[in-house]
């Protein structure tokens, strides 16, 4: 791989991925790949992300797609804004239903036309949350009459009352009654009813087999047709995945235990237990399918659609959110979604910001207000000017941040993808010795009862409990915190957060509201109040620092910008201008000590401004910050979650900083500090610390990029409308709440709390059964339990993440 070259994100839609250790293979297969730098697969989107150097990505895509059709040949693949590929046909029916069940769009022929922009391979408009409201299997997946609504993260042109492409959905009747090409574990209306008469019909044999008086072939048979009946397709699925070198996978290993029960005798149980292992992957799917739902669900923020002004009136036209450009007026009425973000023109209303927020209490839009795609207009009719295009508004990039997330893996998840990857190999390996060696060395031991042990142990060895509900639960984690209002940018950032134990604050606009006033005005010499402001003023002019809008919303009159020249901003210190010749400061005690300037010393908790004029003083100004509302219950919330250690940083003037550190109840106040300073004191705290303790620093992500990426977590307050905090943190609080970090927390280690409860539960279980099974205690029907019951149970765990309230 070319050094110096543009890392590339690509991003590849897996349609018909329905099987965790699927995922896996994919995500394995795919990461060994030349010219893959980082590879990961999202099971819950069924996305499948990688990074690349742009001079090799269209040949390391295609690489990629040829792997994935290798190792699961019924997926069918899209790039992410562009057609399908893969099998001709759907290859199976279910995939037509995962497509479905994810909100994705049908495969369409011919081309579609793109509107208002191209997608280019980077281009990412996700499809993760897309809100069909589609019942399962309430299409006829022969015709579709596309009645209902899109919600597409395409730039077609998609409008609701009408459809500008037409489907073409050409499935064959062979196509459709391939109902297990891959064996999807996700069903749809019409495969779940095939697949519950086929173990009717195969237990209906099973009990005839067993009740009749029929004996010898004709017994025989009835048990092979219940058999086929039942498991025919996992058989065929084994034998084609092993002609293609899978060997370790379900459909193996289910293959040769019931084989196998055959083989020594054992025909009831090999029937059941094909019965029991296709009743509980449906059970599986349905589960798996319900947790996705839920989680998508979560991010349901998506807008429908615009309505754009003409231009002729009072006239609008609605069209797909990515048709709007900069510049256009759109329309928001009584109950709609705000589209893109914007700033209000005309009207008044409340909205609800809870999607992006977390908030209850509804927000006042009034015109100049700035309004953000993911709003619901609670009341009014807005008009409102957009000033981003749908791709660069807040609510994709929100839905782009949460549905990647998963990328970013924690230790837990590559733990578990490690495990996996061994695991199943070693038990078929200890199955073989035990289905061998004891019948060998031990005296009275036969053949038969130690090859049924072995095939318990096979039937166990399947490691989708893990595999499933690990992701989902970091996922569930993900999703929750982001109803919070809390934007978590990967699992190993929601795990990192349960081993904080130092947390950091930045002063201005974190802990305290950022929102300076001039409280006092103290003039020297002969200068009045008037002029000292107006010399402060016009030095503040051009600066766009907290402290300089204050001075200049105090001053209030306009600022005379004639015989100003020589700007100079000093960094942590203030201003230096020419005023008429004369050299004018205005900043802290540090700039005039730098100049060699004599200034008074206050006895106040505010922050000072000092003045100077052609090196004389002239006096200072004070101003204040107000302390946020919830700062002072964000600390204690900390310390009663065993947080170490809590400092505060500041580049504010020491007794500023000490009063206002004493009023929270911090431990440690730095104060006085220029922006590398922060740094500095930032690896000091770092050193301080235990090896596995993980440190947080909170700013507001103005200035505070050095410090956000030296920090374990970097944690951004107040992200919403502000993409520079976005794009610098690891955490994004959207509000200006302090105390959210305390429920992130929570939410972090509840995540974790769920996810070692699945691996306890499903590893106890399976050491159980596994030693069952050696002592002949465990027969095969509780080995199917241990495998596919386990992982039902551990998926509805999972999910109890998202029950999360009042955090």
């Amino acid at each position: 791989m070319g050094t110096g070259q543009e890392q590339v994100k690509r991003e590849l839609l897996l349609d018909g991925l329905d099987c965790a250790n699927c995922a896996l293979k994919i995500e394995n297969g795919v990461s060994k790949i030349k010219g893959i730098s980082e590879c990961s697969v999202n099971f819950v989107t069924k996305t499948l992300s990688m990074y690349t150097t742009s001079d090799m990505d269209e040949q390391v895509v295609e690489e990629a797609k040829r792997k994935v059709l290798r190792l699961e040949p019924h997926i069918r693949i899209s790039e992410k804004g562009q057609g399908y590929s893969g099998q001709s046909g759907l290859g199976c029916a279910s995939t037509v239903n995962s497509v479905e069940q994810q909100g994705g769009e049908q495969p369409h022929s011919g081309t579609h036309q793109h509107h208002g922009h191209q997608h280019t391979p980077g281009h990412t408009h996700d499809h993760g949350s897309h809100a069909h409201d589609h019942e399962t299997g309430a299409h006829d997946y022969h015709s579709h009459s596309h009645s209902h609504e899109h919600d597409h993260g395409y730039g077609h042109d998609h409008t609701h009352h009408s459809h500008a492409h037409q489907h073409s959905h050409e499935h064959s009747d062979a196509e459709s009654s391939d109902a297990h090409a891959g064996h999807s574990h996700e069903h749809g209306a019409g495969q779940t009813k095939t697949l519950l008469t086929r173990l009717a019909i195969g237990s209906v044999l099973l009990a005839a087999a067993i009740w009749s008086p029929l004996d010898g072939w004709a017994q025989l048979s009835l048990f092979v047709l219940a058999y086929i009946i039942a498991g025919g397709d996992i058989v065929l699925q084994a034998f084609k995945n092993i002609i293609r070198g899978q060997v370790f996978d379900e459909y193996f290993l289910m293959t040769v235990a019931t084989l196998g029960a055959f083989a020594i005798g054992e025909y009831p149980e090999g029937v059941a237990v094909m019965l029991f292992y296709q009743l509980g992957e449906l059970f599986q799917g349905m589960a798996v399918n319900r947790s996705r739902k839920s989680i998508q669900s979560l991010m349901d923020i998506r807008p429908d659609y615009a309505n754009v002004l003409t231009g002729a009136g009072e006239e609008t036209r609605r069209v797909s959110p990515e048709e709007v450009r900069i510049g256009d007026h759109i329309v928001v009425k009584a109950g709609e979604r705000v589209p893109l973000d914007g700033l209000v023109k005309a009207g008044q209303s409340m909205v609800d910001t809870s999607a992006l927020t977390g908030e209850s209490v509804p927000r006042e839009l009034k015109p100049g207000s700035d309004a953000l795609s993911g709003f619901v207009n609670k009341n009014g009719m807005l008009t409102i000017e957009v000033t981003k295009t749908f791709g660069e508004s807040t609510v994709s990039k929100i839905l782009d941040m949460v549905q990647n997330a998963s990328s970013r893996k924690a230790k837990t998840e590559h733990f578990i993808s490690k495990f996996a990857r061994y695991y199943t190999p070693v038990v078929v390996i200890l199955a073989a010795l035990i289905a061998l060696v004891p019948p060998l060395l031990l005296s009275g031991a036969t053949f038969a009862d130690w090859i049924y042990r072995a095939l318990v142990f096979l039937v166990i060895s399947c490691p989708c409990a893990l595999v499933v509900s690990i992701p989902l639960g970091f996922f569930g984690g993900i999703g929750a915190a982001s109803r919070n209002g809390i934007l978590v940018k990967g699992s190993n950032y929601l795990e990192a957060l349960n081993d904080v134990k130092v947390v950091v604050f930045d002063k201005t606009g974190t802990l305290t509201k950022g929102v300076f006033k001039v409280t006092a005005v103290y003039p020297e010499g002969a200068r009045s109040e008037e002029e000292l402001m107006r010399l402060a003023a016009i030095a503040e002019a051009n600066s766009n620092h907290p402290i300089a809008e204050s001075i200049r919303a105090a001053w209030g009159e306009d600022i005379p910008s004639q015989g100003v020249e020589g700007y100079d901003e000093v960094a942590g210190h203030g201003i230096k201008v020419q005023v008429n010749g004369q050299e004018v400061l205005t900043g802290n005690a540090k700039l005039m000590e730098q100049a060699g300037i004599a200034y008074t010393k206050p006895q106040t908790s505010g922050t000072i401004v000092h003045v100077a004029e052609a090196g004389q003083y002239v006096g200072h100004i004070i101003i204040a910050d107000e302390v946020k509302q919830d700062a002072a219950a964000a600390i204690q919330a900390l310390k009663q979650l065993g947080i170490r250690k809590i400092v505060m940083l500041t580049g504010d003037a020491r007794a500023v900083g000490e009063a206002v550190g004493h009023q929270l109840g911090v431990d440690e106040v730095h104060a006085e500090l220029l922006p590398q300073d922060k740094v500095e004191r930032l690896e000091q705290l770092e050193a301080d610390k235990l090896p596995k303790e993980k440190m947080v620093f909170v700013g507001d992500g103005i200035n505070d990029t050095p410090v956000l990426a030296r920090a374990d977590v970097g944690v951004a307050m107040g992200g919403l409308g502000s993409d520079a905090a976005i794009e610098a943190a690891d955490v994004v609080i959207m509000t200006d709440e302090p105390s959210r970090l305390a429920s992130a927390i929570r939410i972090a280690k509840r995540t974790r709390r769920i996810v070692w409860q699945n691996i306890g539960f499903a590893l106890g279980v399976k050491v159980i059964f596994l030693l069952l099974g050696v002592f002949g205690i465990a027969t095969m029907w509780e080995a199917v339990f241990s495998d596919v019951g386990v992982t039902v149970l551990a998926v509805l765990n999972a999910m109890r993440v998202l029950r999360i309230k009042d955090v």
